[in-house]
């Protein structure tokens, strides 16, 4: 791929993309009842032309396009963009419908399809991946108002969610047909800060030196074994809620911790 036309299509992403670039949205006025909108369906389709190159850059950060979403498999904050981008161009291409049952990613391939578990109430469902964002710093996943309002996160404006990269042919393993069974807690869900992963103990345990300096936050060292070896991660939490985590995030920023994201488990 030549380099005018990675710009290009860079370009076409950033006007494109949804983008939780802090400038306000909102939900419609007088909305229909969106309870009764069905999930995606995954089918087998052609990738987005201009939606899936080798990377991109927004707001002076690089994201590489993973080359396929099966085994993706992770927890973060979700987030969802409505009225603002009604009727714009995705970064597929497709046109935004905060009805419909979408969603952005920043790197999954596009299209793809998950299945978005909200991991405080219990409720899920299945969304198309047809856009690029949020590119918030500490934002996993931006869902449709459709797909937010299901989950139950509108009022709250976020959600602690695990997502899972679902295929033609898995819808069926999925209990999405029995949503309102599955309307309850998944159990104790932890947000945390996670500043810095290092290969040696002896690292973690400066920089947890450090942060005990700067900030009063309860601050502790998870271990993680590894095939390729142990792997300690210096970890602030649990957090409050997601604001206080984003406001941490920002404070740290600007004492010079730059590697900071939120961690949900």
């Amino acid at each position: 791929m030549n380099l005018k036309r990675l710009s290009i299509i860079a370009a076409l992403l950033l006007l494109a993309a949804c983008g939780s670039t802090g400038s306000k949205d909102s939900a419609p006025k007088n909305a229909p009842d969106v309870s009764s909108v069905p999930n995606a369906v995954p089918r087998d389709e052609p990738r987005s032309k201009y939606g899936n190159p080798a990377h991109y850059e927004v707001f002076g950060k690089r994201y590489y396009t993973l080359k396929s979403s099966r085994g993706y498999h992770e927890k973060g904050i979700a987030s969802w963009y409505g009225k603002k981008f009604h009727g714009r161009r995705t970064s597929s291409g497709e046109t935004y419908d905060m009805y419909a049952m979408t969603a952005a990613h920043k790197t999954l391939p596009l299209p793809s399809y998950v299945e978005v578990t909200n991991l405080t109430n219990g409720r899920k469902v299945i969304v198309k991946v047809n856009d690029r964002g949020p590119f918030h710093g500490n934002r996993l996943i931006d869902l449709s108002y459709s797909a937010a309002t299901q989950l139950g996160i509108i009022g709250h404006g976020t959600g602690m969610v695990e997502i899972r990269a679902i295929s033609n042919g898995q819808v069926a393993a999925t209990p999405v047909t029995e949503r309102d069974e599955t309307r309850r807690s998944t159990g104790p869900v932890g947000l945390y800060l996670q500043v810095g992963a290092f290969s040696t103990a002896h690292s973690a345990d400066q920089l947890k030196a450090k942060l005990q300096h700067d900030i009063g936050d309860a601050i502790f060292i998870i271990p993680l074994q590894k095939p390729s070896g142990n792997l300690y991660r210096v970890r602030i939490g649990p957090l409050a809620n997601v604001e206080y985590g984003d406001s941490l995030a920002s404070r740290l920023l600007d004492l010079g911790y730059n590697e900071s994201h939120i961690v949900v488990e």
